[in-house]
């Protein structure tokens, strides 16, 4: 394996039951970089991240390769994986308050978790608890609330806490804005980032919030149907975006206004009018047990054709490190933005 390469995947696959909800799934994390996996929902996002951890749920069948160094963690016995966690591989849940004991003090918990890895005394695991919560911005005469006593703000900055206790070589964070304000989501965001630059920490971020992406990851990843479909530096794959699907992803976002000139109407920027909505993808996601043939997308897609689209699915294709799973990938306009304009 690549020395710069942290961790590898390869043909992953996720069923649970008679459900492939993750088919094939291949892709590198690189040391030191941030790298963001998005989706609509049922896309295989959370799936993937507990095959990634060694943690899939009890019901799912997992094959394919994840290898983090000597390490390959599908089909590893559990003390294999267990000696990971923590240290090597840690997680930021999307629900800090189901993730954190109800009956234990904050403090507490983070101090389990310093004893369970490094055996200290119980006041020297309670000391550590307490410097790493006062790290990410709680005050140490909070530390001995209980969860419920927290934000939703404060929870999350507890899990990311624990999370790094041990700075591990990878953390992976799934949705860990899950229901919080723009304003909490930016700062949980840029402290999670932050103190995983601190540490030396590699961060795989599974997220809905594509404006987040631009402004923290280095790559992203996006996925469809339980497949990859598009990757690549994330300035590369916003501004030219080769599937369909990411373009289809991207001008659903709202744009931003131009600054007004004056007491006069806004210049040189597009006006939208009532006779016009934001551009959006048509359809729905496909649900994995009613998975088109072809590509999961083809239904959906613009520019897919009557053969091809609906009867073969993509293989991914790398050119200059920017991979992309389509059959028109070249085929797409200047504008993107114009596969999904609709008018009202």
């Amino acid at each position: 394996m690549n020395p710069e390469v942290l961790l590898s995947v390869r043909d992953l696959h996720v069923s649970i039951g008679a459900v492939d909800a993750v088919r094939g799934l291949s892709f590198d994390v690189r040391k030191g970089e941030v790298l963001a996996v998005v989706g609509e929902s049922g896309a295989g996002k959370s799936l993937t991240a507990r095959a990634l951890l060694g943690m899939p749920p009890q019901e799912a069948t997992v094959t394919g390769s994840v290898r983090m160094g000597s390490y390959e963690l599908v089909g590893a016995p559990r003390s294999v994986r267990a000696a990971l966690w923590g240290r090597q591989l840690a997680l930021v849940p999307q629900d800090a308050l189901s993730a954190l004991s109800p009956v234990h003090r904050v403090c507490d918990q983070l101090g389990a978790a310093v004893r369970s890895v490094d055996g200290v005394s119980r006041k020297e695991a309670r000391a550590r608890a307490v410097a790493a919560l006062k790290e990410v911005g709680i005050p140490a005469d909070q530390t001995r609330a209980y969860p419920h006593e927290f934000s939703g703000g404060m929870r999350q900055r507890a899990v990311i806490a624990m999370a790094l206790l041990h700075s591990p070589a990878l953390v992976i964070a799934d949705e860990p804005t899950t229901a919080q304000d723009p304003e909490t989501r930016r700062q949980i965001l840029d402290l999670l980032t932050h103190r995983s630059e601190a540490t030396g920490t590699t961060l795989v971020l599974i997220t809905h919030d594509l404006p987040m992406v631009r402004e923290h990851a280095d790559r992203v990843l996006v996925m469809y149907a339980g497949r990859l479909t598009e990757e690549g530096p994330v300035e590369e794959v916003f501004t030219r975006p080769r599937a369909p699907y990411t373009a289809g992803l991207l001008t659903s976002l709202p744009q931003p206004k131009a600054p007004r000139q004056g007491r006069g109407e806004l210049r040189d920027q597009p006006q939208r009018t009532r006779r016009h909505r934001l551009p959006s993808i048509p359809g729905t996601p496909p649900t994995p047990t009613d998975l088109p043939p072809g590509c999961a997308f083809a239904p959906r897609c613009p520019l897919a054709d009557a053969t091809r689209c609906h009867t073969e699915h993509p293989k991914p294709q790398t050119h200059n490190n920017h991979t992309v799973a389509c059959h028109h990938w070249r085929d797409l306009p200047t504008h993107p933005a114009e596969l999904f304009l609709e008018s009202v």
